[in-house]
């Protein structure tokens, strides 16, 4: 009986051993787990490394399938998160940005509005802020040998020069006049068409006022019209949910004639706002937004207002700072959970606990004024946690604290009375429909000496709302964060 008991066990004991060794497998493990921790412990996350782990699962593609897409390539997200799941598990905890190795050959098409309306941005008399953002992206593209150029109306026309003549242009407009029919742009065309000739790798841009005028709006009344264009954008935008779209506000001097809607053509000359679109896979965008080379690309000079449509919550690489200035009152970080904080204590005189986040804010790809404006963030506890943001200063690592501040991008301050034994600090970045917006936006534009002309766009509101709401699902969020808390 007892050999039979024996023989029992030890068939269990191979199955459980069998079962841990294929969920390995399913995962990485054997010599992907190793290379990867000791590429975090030496802090060799190189390109060179990163080839060689790719090496390793192209060369066992079936062990290393999830790491693969359907045509075998390296699907850089799963990877991303499995190599972050192994660096957790250092003490301390590590982590790899691997999101930049995934881009490779993208190419860039430029699509440039040339109606009634734009040609005033270049005007000799100006300081051509327009078409300097256009030459910028160009110049700030990695391979400026993938550029194409293409002229935007009533449709879309490729340029007749080079990428070369285009950047020393000192009067584009004048050197493509006779382009297509300036009196209007077919923003619903313009933008399938740009949507239908996307390939993988590539990155378009729009380059526009933003002014939605169709054809044949003769007695058509201002809230039809901007109606239609909200419906309009959110069509367009619906059919295609894998793409991305980065909207840029920059401001231009403008010297000539502007045209109202359904009103007769005035003379202005000034500032006005005017919009670099870019466009391309929710995927690629990510990765660029991860990649240093890419960030004069996505951010222009001159940026006055920006959003991201279309961009899906991510987790937050976050760390606990066990020893920080901030810090009061007593806790421990947990060894079984780096986000858990256990015996927790207020100060004693105060009864305040404080303790200190710091948190990788780059992927998403939002400025200091966003990040660090609290009432972009839902915060909750049930002992009332409160939080303050600030970005983090080069002055602020030593190699105390290196290993927790390094690769970070700001510091989230929790404090509050600890008023029970278990709680849980949720932070969370919302993806709200930006106030910008409306701000930027009018539903008259017949008076050039008007407050607000200068820098507001006649329906912006309408047709960006409209892309919002084919992107956004209700509560839309950036990310989250959240600290367990235990006395």
């Amino acid at each position: 009986m007892n050999k039979i008991n024996r023989m029992r066990t030890w068939a269990v004991m191979m199955i459980v051993a069998l079962a841990a060794s294929l969920a390995m497998t399913s995962c990485g493990g054997g010599g992907l787990e190793k290379t990867i921790k000791k590429a975090l412990i030496n802090g060799d996350t190189t390109q060179v490394t990163y080839d060689s782990i790719c090496s390793i699962i192209k060369g066992s593609p079936e062990k290393y399938s999830d790491f693969l897409d359907k045509n075998g390539e390296i699907n850089v997200d799963a990877l991303g998160k499995y190599i972050n799941e192994v660096g957790s598990k250092l003490r301390p905890p590590m982590s790899w940005n691997i999101g930049a190795y995934g881009l490779k050959n993208l190419s860039l098409t430029i699509y440039f509005e040339r109606s009634g309306s734009m040609t005033p941005y270049d005007h000799t008399s100006g300081r051509g802020q327009l078409k300097k953002a256009v030459n910028d992206l160009i110049n700030f593209f990695p391979d400026r040998e993938s550029v194409k150029i293409n002229i935007v109306n009533d449709n879309i026309y490729p340029y007749s020069g080079t990428v070369d003549s285009f950047l020393q242009d000192r009067n584009i407009y004048e050197s493509t006049s006779g382009t297509g029919n300036a009196s209007y742009t077919d923003f619903k065309l313009i933008f399938e068409k740009i949507f239908q000739a996307q390939k993988p790798g590539n990155v378009s841009v729009l380059i526009t006022d933003l002014i939605y005028s169709p054809q044949n709006t003769a007695d058509v009344s201002v809230e039809k019209i901007l109606n239609e264009e909200n419906s309009v954008a959110t069509a367009i935008f619906k059919t295609y949910k894998g793409k991305s779209i980065i909207v840029n506000q920059l401001m231009g001097d403008y010297n000539g004639m502007y045209y109202p809607y359904n009103n007769a053509p005035v003379a202005y000359n000034g500032q006005r706002p005017f919009y670099v679109i870019i466009v391309g896979d929710a995927s690629t965008i990510d990765r660029m937004a991860n990649d240093d080379k890419y960030a004069k690309f996505l951010h222009p000079d001159g940026v006055k207002n920006t959003y991201r449509f279309n961009q899906a919550p991510g987790d937050i690489n976050f760390k606990i700072v066990p020893d920080w200035k901030d810090n009061t009152g007593r806790f421990r970080i947990s060894r079984d959970d780096q986000n858990t904080l256990t015996k927790c204590e207020g100060d004693r005189e105060t009864g305040v606990m404080c303790f200190t986040i710091a948190a990788n804010f780059k992927p998403l790809a939002k400025d200091d004024a966003f990040l660090t404006n609290i009432a972009n963030y839902t915060v909750q506890s049930q002992s009332g946690f409160q939080i303050t943001i600030r970005p983090i200063a080069p002055a602020d690592i030593n190699n105390n604290n290196r290993a927790y501040l390094e690769g970070m991008t700001h510091l989230i301050t929790a404090r509050g009375k600890l008023n029970t034994s278990h709680d849980e600090l949720s932070i969370t970045i919302n993806n709200q429909f930006p106030a910008w917006i409306g701000e930027s936006s009018t539903s008259s534009d017949i008076n050039p000496a008007a407050a607000g002309f200068a820098t507001t766009t006649f329906g912006l509101d309408r047709f960006l709302q409209g892309i919002y709401d084919a992107f956004a699902p209700g509560n839309a969020t950036y990310g989250k964060i959240v600290v367990k808390i235990e006395n």
